[in-house]
């Protein structure tokens, strides 16, 4: 999976149960990149998403490619 949506990040941050500035600080990404990403109201450089990503991995988040029900994201086992 090369890139990753934007309900996916928000379904990541729910699974963390962490609030965006949780995730500005995890990933140097700002606040401000992170709510238009976030709400769809930018189309996001690949760069900016491979960082979200990065931050999200790191904290335990599994993303799931598109498969017939498409994308998603789970926690790592072990990460629950």
């Amino acid at each position: 999976m090369d890139t990753i949506k934007s309900s996916q990040i928000r379904a990541a941050r729910g699974l963390l149960n962490w609030t965006r500035d949780q995730l500005v600080a995890a990933s140097g990404v700002p606040k401000s990149t992170l709510v238009r990403v976030e709400t769809e109201a930018t189309t996001p450089r690949h760069s900016t998403l491979t960082v979200l990503r990065t931050a999200l991995e790191a904290a335990g988040v599994e993303f799931i490619a598109e498969n017939g029900g498409g994308a998603g994201v789970r926690l790592k086992k072990g990460n629950s």
